[in-house]
């Protein structure tokens, strides 16, 4: 691989399997031979806790944007081979404020991972749930978006927004930046609604939409308790085999 795929993880919404989606895409892309760094940018630190890593209050994402570490000195093992962790930080929250006035403030996290991640062949960011500064400086370092979308109703109206951001950021400052792809999460193939949303959104997003959607799945839910992938906790389940195929289609687009 000639360049490294850095991929904003992205929505605005909350609870729409924007971190599970990071975790288990992360560990399956590894376990597919891929070296993989995973890059905690949620102030609620939920990838950190759900890799069963504690969050602390030096070396970390926070410490990589302001320049008080490199990448090499911030880096984490998991418990995945091939799978890495800059370990998020519940100071963003504050520092999004903070630097609401500085200068290049959406080249921050560019300039913390530029010439730094050329080891890695998939770089992925968990966004916090808003189309914030954070997020902007996320969608900035990146070269593709993708989108996790609950297969609930409003689930296009909060698309058709990030869409908008998208176009925004790559008039802006990012004109590489493209759509990696849209993964339906929650997805139950029994109700209408599931269907009715997956054929909107396919007539909305075309091929953009991936084939393998992500089912409400029970190991999902208790496998970050354990601080582990779903694919560690139960390579079986219904989660684990979903995010397997899902690596597998991202690895091929």
């Amino acid at each position: 691989m000639t360049e490294n795929r850095i991929i904003a993880v992205a929505n605005q919404k909350g609870g729409v399997g924007k971190t599970t989606t990071v975790i288990n895409l992360g560990a399956s892309l590894a376990m597919n031979d891929c070296d993989v760094l995973l890059i905690d940018f949620d102030p609620q630190v939920n990838a950190t806790a759900g890799l069963g890593i504690r969050e602390t209050s030096g070396n970390n994402i926070s410490t990589l944007i302001l320049g008080e570490n490199s990448l090499e000195e911030v880096l984490e093992p998991t418990g995945v081979d091939g799978l890495m962790l800059v370990p998020g930080s519940r100071s963003l929250s504050g520092l999004e404020i903070e630097l609401a006035g500085a200068e290049y403030r959406e080249y921050l996290l560019k300039e913390a991972l530029e010439d730094s991640t050329g080891s890695f062949d998939y770089v992925l960011i968990d966004c916090p749930p808003s189309l914030g500064l954070l997020t902007i400086n996320a969608l900035v370092a990146s070269n593709e978006v993708l989108v996790t979308l609950q297969s609930e109703y409003y689930a296009l109206e909060g698309l058709s927004h990030l869409m908008d951001t998208v176009r925004n950021i790559r008039q802006l400052w990012n004109p590489r930046l493209k759509i990696n792809g849209v993964v339906l999460t929650m997805f139950d193939r029994r109700l209408i609604l599931s269907r009715d949303v997956e054929e909107e959104v396919r007539e909305f997003m075309g091929s953009t939409l991936y084939n393998t959607y992500i089912p409400r799945n029970v190991k999902l839910s208790e496998a970050p308790s354990y601080g582990i992938p779903v694919v560690m906790y139960d390579a079986k389940s219904k989660g684990a085999i979903s995010y397997l195929d899902l690596a597998r289609e991202v690895m091929n687009r």
